[in-house]
């Protein structure tokens, strides 16, 4: 009888190795390595093949042929169907991962109870919680009567039989992937080879029967959903839930969809009713502005199809240290640091002996570049002591040069800034048939649409010197 091989398998990127060792060779991760029987998973050798089947030919196709969109199951909460692309697709599987306690079980309840509530077998299994708790948790949302079928239970192959007893189940949810476990694999729950064996097998399902399956993940520290990569290939769609301790809203941002965009992104607020839809993010982010205070600058910015208006925040201070500190919350420090450069050397504005303090207002993350002009005013704004015009909107990228570039979806920008109450826009010069298309009595009209960097901070500047010469 053979001898069974044990390897070393690393639970940050899957590499297998022959041996311990205290880092991985692969990623560089340190103490990620759990050693784990070749009988099954990941690193399976010889001894597997003894029982192998021969493989049967399968049918091939050719690209053309008649095409049908994918049916879908929709909600009814609209942020989740927008950022699903249209609802849950059926047959395929979606990936869910956010911080404990974000509220990725509350929102999934709720999706459970709105669709069992419109005819759809909903089946919803927690490897995590008992059934008393999640009927606690409903309870509190008020969707007690709806009628979700629950059940706690880990083992993969009972979680196949049980949903195969009956009609085929519209909707799987599993809570979480991380606590389940099949009898394929000898290793522990949580490991990569029992990560992946399950949701493999879970992905199978779904493909074979059209029902949607939906997978909660755990969140590591640097924010990126535990566990192997290979589950996000594997998934037809992953979704991040995303917010801050110390605020109520929560984001639902979609970084994987095959079957819609792939930007796209829904608000949710939390109450202690459950999670409520916002409907215009921009309200929201705006809500609490003041209009008169130095270094506020509100940047029309764009997530997936959706405008979005929020206030970027900037101090700057003088310094007592060495160096001085630079601080990003929501956005990117390399981009922070970027700007700052292109101010100091194409504009003369110097930040050398202060310090610099970047904050998105509501604790919304930016991405796109579209934010530097937006960064720049507010950074200039603060350092002079200047507010800015409390009904403008910036955007518009910055590049090295100094020159100011186009961005995309300018129109919409406006066209949202305008039905908030906006009256004029800080853009690039790109721009203008975008501008002409709002109407010449709309916000295009005082737009101000700058070739360099160094002409909006003359303007902010000019700002200053009118001022003075109005109280001489």
């Amino acid at each position: 009888m053979a001898k069974s091989r044990v390897q070393f398998i690393c639970q940050n990127c899957g590499s297998v190795h022959q041996r311990w060792a205290g880092k991985c060779d692969a990623c560089g991760e340190w103490n990620t390595l759990v050693e784990e029987g070749t009988s099954g998973g990941i690193g399976s050798g010889p001894a597997n093949t003894r029982n192998a089947r021969k493989g049967r030919p399968v049918v091939l196709t050719t690209l053309s042929g008649d095409i049908e969109d994918a049916p879908r199951i929709i909600s009814g909460i609209g942020e989740l169907d927008r950022a699903t692309g249209g609802g849950f697709v059926r047959g395929s599987a979606l990936l869910v991962g956010g911080d404990p306690g974000i509220g990725k079980s509350t929102l999934l309840t709720q999706a459970a109870a709105a669709l069992a509530s419109q005819g759809h077998r909903i089946v919803y299994v927690s490897g995590e919680e008992a059934v008393a708790q999640i009927r606690l948790r409903a309870q509190r949302l008020g969707v007690a009567s709806a009628p979700v079928e629950l059940a706690a239970e880990t083992n993969v192959e009972d979680i196949l039989a049980t949903i195969a007893d009956g009609k085929r189940p519209d909707l799987v949810i599993l809570d979480s992937i991380q606590t389940l476990w099949t009898d394929l694999a000898d290793s522990a729950p949580g490991t990569v080879t029992q990560v992946r064996a399950a949701a493999q097998a879970m992905i199978r399902y779904a493909k074979s029967t059209g029902a949607a399956i939906v997978l909660v993940g755990h969140v590591t520290k640097e924010g990126q959903i535990a566990g192997p990569r290979v589950v996000e290939h594997m998934v037809d769609a992953v979704l991040y839930f995303e917010g801050e301790g110390g605020h109520h809203y929560r984001i639902l941002r979609t970084v994987k969809n095959r079957f819609g965009p792939t930007d796209e992104i829904g608000v949710f607020e939390m109450s202690d009713k459950g999670l409520r839809e916002v409907a215009n993010p921009s309200e929201l982010f705006l809500g609490e502005r003041h209009a008169k205070s130095p270094g506020a600058a509100v940047f029309a910015g764009m997530e997936g199809t959706r405008p979005v208006l929020v206030e970027i925040q900037a101090l700057v201070a003088p310094s007592s240290l060495g160096t001085p500190r630079r601080a990003v919350v929501g956005w990117d420090g390399a981009r922070l640091s970027m700007i700052l450069a292109v101010l100091e050397a194409h504009c003369g504005v110097r930040f050398g002996s202060h310090d610099v303090y970047l904050n998105v207002a509501g604790g919304y993350r930016i991405s796109e570049p579209a934010a530097d002009l937006a960064v720049a005013a507010a950074l200039v704004s603060s350092l002079t002591g200047l507010a800015l015009p409390a009904d403008c909107v910036y955007f518009g990228e910055i590049s090295l040069s100094g020159a100011v570039r186009p961005v995309a979806h300018a129109q919409q920008r406006l066209k949202e800034a305008e039905k908030l109450g906006f009256g004029s826009a800080v853009l690039p010069l790109g721009s203008e048939e975008l501008v002409g298309a709002n109407g010449s009595g709309g916000i295009g009209a005082g737009a101000f649409q700058p070739t360099e960097l160094a002409d909006l901070v003359a303007r902010i500047a000019g700002s200053r010197r009118s001022r003075v010469d109005e109280q001489d």
